[in-house]
């Protein structure tokens, strides 16, 4: 059996859902006609026990608001690595391309690390084209959708139901929570009607509305399977969890309830095979519209920091720390000058609850930390040294700690080596293969140059494991000509030589 753990995966395409309409009546159960006969023959004394429910017709949905979702194309340049060689140079490699050895030890490595079989030099940019969907909030043009559908893009289209199609403009992308804000210009534009995910329950119906592989005004429906629902890769989102279908595509699109409001952003699935197998995950609309907001009166969102470092409450830890369930979130660090810090949190703390919510998994702090503003006061419920303690922190502005970091960083280094890194956060250090390291935040000048990127965790230098940005400062100062740096990607590892005389 395999004992791989799902990875969520980006949906790369607008999401889009199979509409079920299903009426009330035997057909839809599937019984046969006799079968009926005798479900109609049953007293009903007995069936008052287990009343019929039919399925919700969602035709009328989706004929009011299937005109307010839109088609998302875009168009962009990636850079590749190629051989050095001619035109082989400039196009992905495939079987029997002349000028690359396949049996290059490196070979495999490279053409999964850079999507090229060529070394990291002489790089190229192609141009890449991809899907996805949005909707439309205001009649004037503004257009939410998945901030990865259209980061790094050069040109947006965007594509309305009645076949009409406009140049967009990005307003302004939150990686943080996956929301973008397109802008059209025309007026008097169908739009959405939102709702809020506070009276959204388990077990009820939603709809999506999406262009899945490319079939624009796709419908599919499914249920809430679960609420505030915090995923390892993108734990700042409190997602809506569901079964409802969604494919590449389908990124961006709406999701309904069954009153014809917008309750979430589609943007998530989890699956072994990149296609849909009945976990789907929506940002709920009430986070999207707050960075929504932000992004059109400054162009950007801010988010709030607490300033802690944290780690998941399984039994032992709850044994050691006398608490009653292993639930919460345990501070293992503190940040110096943190509101936090100021606060007077510390390492061994265990939240227990913010603003009266449960901490069940150590996710749910940042969650909930993710739909407060900087600025704003957050209560905790702290377990320290067997008794319940109350904590009201500040929350600072994650953006300031990420400027300070990227200026110190790159003049510690002089420009010699071109990186901004950073400390690797606990649940980054749950991936296969990466116990310590320091997360690549930023690549430039050398370092760019010989294929390193933003997101690749920095392993070793010169084949000594790094744990902070003051030894990598040491080991560059004392560097003359050159630095082999230990680069993991996508679980490959190799060493990356990079000139720096």
């Amino acid at each position: 059996m395999n004992t791989q753990l799902l990875k969520p995966r980006k949906i790369l395409v607008v999401l889009a859902s199979a509409g079920i309409i299903g009426a009330a009546g035997f057909g839809v159960l599937g019984l046969s006609h006799a079968q009926a006969n005798r479900v109609n023959a049953t007293p009903v004394a007995t069936m008052t026990t287990a009343p019929a429910m039919g399925l919700p017709d969602f035709s009328q949905i989706t004929a009011r608001y299937g005109a307010a979702v839109v088609n998302i194309s875009v168009t962009g340049m990636v850079k590749t690595a190629g051989d050095g060689e001619g035109s082989n140079a400039s196009r992905p490699w495939m079987p029997g391309m002349s000028g690359i050895d396949p049996s290059d030890p490196f070979f495999e490595f490279f053409k999964h690390f850079q999507g090229y079989g060529g070394r990291l030099h002489n790089q190229s940019l192609i141009p890449v084209r991809g899907e996805g969907s949005g909707f439309i909030i205001s009649a004037d043009g503004i257009i939410l959708t998945n901030a990865h559908v259209v980061r790094d893009a050069k040109d947006v289209t965007v594509k309305l139901t009645d076949r009409r199609e406009f140049a967009a403009r990005v307003l302004g992308i939150d990686v943080k929570t996956d929301v973008a804000v397109l802008k059209i210009d025309a007026t008097g534009l169908p739009t959405v009607q939102t709702g809020n995910t506070r009276d959204l329950k388990v077990g009820e119906w939603v709809l999506a509305i999406g262009s899945p592989f490319g079939f624009e005004n796709s419908v599919t429906a499914g249920v809430v399977s679960a609420k505030g629902r915090s995923l390892p890769d993108d734990s700042f989102v409190p997602f809506i969890q569901t079964d409802v279908a969604v494919n590449p595509g389908n990124s961006g699109g709406p999701l309904f309830n069954t009153r014809g409001e917008v309750v979430g952003i589609n943007s998530q699935i989890y699956s072994r095979s990149g296609g849909y197998q009945g976990l789907s995950f929506a940002i709920p609309i009430e986070l999207a519209t707050r960075v929504k907001d932000q992004i059109v009166a400054t162009g950007q969102a801010s988010h709030a920091r607490l300033g802690v470092s944290i780690q998941e409450v399984n039994q032992t830890l709850a044994d050691s720390f006398h608490l009653p369930k292993p639930e919460g979130a345990l501070v293992s660090n503190v940040d110096k000058d943190s509101p936090a810090d100021k606060a007077g949190l510390r390492s061994g703390d265990v939240i227990l609850k913010a603003n009266g919510q449960a901490i069940v998994g150590s996710a749910d702090l940042p969650a909930l930390i993710g739909t407060i503003s900087p600025g704003e006061k957050i209560n905790l419920e702290v377990w320290r040294q067997g008794q319940q303690e109350q904590v009201t922190a500040m929350l600072g502005d994650a953006s300031n700690k990420l400027e300070r970091l990227a200026k110190t960083d790159v003049h510690a280094d002089q420009g010699k080596l071109g990186l901004v890194l950073r400390p690797l956060l606990p649940q980054e250090m749950r991936d296969p293969g990466i116990h310590q390291g320091l997360l690549i935040e930023n690549a430039a000048g050398p370092a760019a140059a010989a294929g390193v990127q933003a997101g690749d965790v920095l392993m070793a230098v010169n084949g000594t494991p790094v744990e902070s940005v003051d030894q990598v400062r040491k080991i560059v100062s004392m560097a003359n000509k050159s630095l082999a740096l230990l680069i993991q990607r996508d679980g490959s590892k190799i060493f990356v030589p990079v000139r720096i005389g």
